[in-house]
């Protein structure tokens, strides 16, 4: 959080809320940001299934030079302040312009929008440290996206959760409860981004929720490096290789996949070292780079399929979002691995897959400006609920 951010005074419980809120995601898997404008409209909402209306969605990539600079500042290198502070300035003009486009999209003026829930980019994530305190860093420039948009800004999410106990991930299960939950059914939700998070919707109210392994993280980056292409569309090229055994066996003896929940990951330790490492150990360094590709798809499906039936059972259905979610294929895989539960998009259940996340951070950002928790102790691990976020107000 950057100095001097301001936090609201306490909630007002007859304080009206503004409807529209901006929601931007920029994941693990670095391919640009996600931004959704929402509309929280009571009257309006009377006949729509969700709890609030998508009015816009855009989505812009990053310029490879920034893509190259967020992930290299995921490890430790040469004058990583400067840098990242750089890297800050870009990231926040690449969020203005997905805010311009939104606003354009819904033809609103920037008064009309309460706040921007900004997550910024994820560079580390220790919420388990070896040695030293836990924490969690996001890139961000709040402040100026403030200025750049004249539109209140709200981030740094995680680092609240962590301060009392918590893993600061994943957040996204209370959403998740808010718009699939359904009184008397049980239901998951998957949301395969660069990490897979499952969140389990039990049928009494109970939520919990927690990071299963990699998903596009491991898979984009091994189609970038063999094929150039900046993911693997459909996932027809893992589709045409096959499995390696004894590397599958070395990817799941990873320590994480045992480890109960709460637990949460991320490129910390999902990366192209970790795969390396497994390749070496399963003897499969010159394996086919498409035979390698299909084993992590079947590394993503089983550690997904492992989840929920491990803290999932009595669930019917699994709902699919995230940009993993249009791998035809990896749906597939996880489909045969849980022959009885149906595996569908959030789409059918009203919210499009690849506008969940986004939604979901402007969902977070109206529950700080109404002065209301946004974490699950249960999810995270952390002491007691509460209120996510600090604000940069546009004036």
């Amino acid at each position: 959080m950057e100095p001097g951010a301001a936090r609201l005074p306490p909630h007002r419980s007859d304080m009206a809320l503004p409807q529209h809120y901006i929601g931007l995601m920029s994941g693990t898997s670095l391919d640009g940001i996600d931004g959704v404008l929402v509309a929280f409209d009571d009257v309006a909402l009377a006949c729509h299934p969700l709890p609030l209306r998508v009015v816009a969605h855009q989505h812009q990539g990053f310029a490879p030079a920034l893509a190259d600079e967020l992930l290299a500042l995921n490890r430790p290198g040469a004058n990583e302040l400067h840098r990242a502070a750089q890297a800050a300035h870009a990231l926040a003009g690449t969020s203005a312009a997905v805010v311009q486009a939104l606003l354009s999209q819904a033809a609103l003026a920037p008064a009309a929008v309460t706040a921007i829930g900004s997550h910024g980019q994820t560079l580390r994530h220790q919420p388990q440290p070896a040695t030293g305190a836990a924490y969690t860093l996001q890139l961000d420039h709040p402040s100026l996206l403030a200025e750049l948009t004249s539109i209140d800004v709200v981030a740094d999410f995680r680092s609240r959760d962590m301060a009392a106990g918590g893993q600061g991930a994943p957040l996204v299960p209370a959403f998740h409860r808010a718009v699939f939950g359904v009184a008397g059914q049980a239901r998951a939700v998957l949301n395969l981004g660069g990490i897979a998070n499952l969140t389990v919707l039990a049928a009494d109210g109970a939520t919990t929720g927690f990071d299963c392994g990699p998903a596009n993280v491991l898979l984009d980056a091994w189609c970038r490096q063999h094929t150039g292409q900046p993911f693997d569309e459909a996932g027809r090229w893992a589709g045409g290789g096959r499995v390696v055994p004894g590397l599958l066996n070395a990817f799941q003896q990873e320590a994480f996949f045992q480890r109960p929940p709460p637990k949460s990951t991320g490129r910390d330790l999902f990366h192209d070292g970790w795969l390396q490492r497994c390749l070496q150990a399963a003897g499969a360094a010159h394996e086919a780079a498409q035979d390698v590709q299909r084993t992590l798809v079947e590394l993503t499906a089983w550690a997904c399929a492992e989840a929920v039936r491990a803290q999932a059972p009595a669930a019917p259905e699994l709902l699919v979002c995230g940009g993993g979610a249009l791998n035809d294929f990896l749906l597939q895989r996880l489909q045969a691995l849980q022959p009885g539960l149906t595996v569908r998009l959030s789409d059918a259940a009203g919210l499009p897959c690849q506008q969940v996340e986004a939604a979901a951070f402007a969902w977070l950002a109206r529950r700080f400006i109404a002065r209301q928790p946004g974490n699950l102790p249960a999810v995270t691990g952390a002491r007691g609920p509460r209120v996510l976020g600090a604000l940069y107000p546009a004036y």
